[in-house]
């Protein structure tokens, strides 16, 4: 019975706490624009990968992973993220990728 009326008592003062939190406030840093490098699969790049992220994504991944590491990364984008890209376009998109930071 003791141990019992301890927990409620425990239990009250975290609700009392939580209600007594005021809410966190921060500034996000302003959005930048960023537009990839030209070639050939660049504007279909642009274009679908940065309908679902952004395209620090792209520019932040390891360099000189070649052909396989790119290819394989669009086909996770569609097969586990459900990106919606043709497979002609994912290797357009691919080809393009590597050329450019592969």
């Amino acid at each position: 019975m003791m141990r019992r009326a301890m927990l409620l008592a425990g239990a009250g003062l975290v609700l009392i706490g939580a209600a007594a939190a005021r809410p966190v406030t921060y500034a996000l840093p302003p959005e930048k624009e960023i537009i990839l490098p030209t070639g050939a699969g660049g504007e279909l790049t642009q274009a679908q990968c940065g309908a679902c992220h952004s395209l620090d994504y792209v520019q932040t991944q390891p360099r000189g992973k070649g052909p396989q590491f790119w290819k394989d990364a669009v086909g996770k984008m569609v097969k586990i993220y459900g990106a919606p890209i043709e497979p002609g376009d994912a290797d357009a998109i691919s080809l393009y990728l590597a050329k450019t930071y592969g």
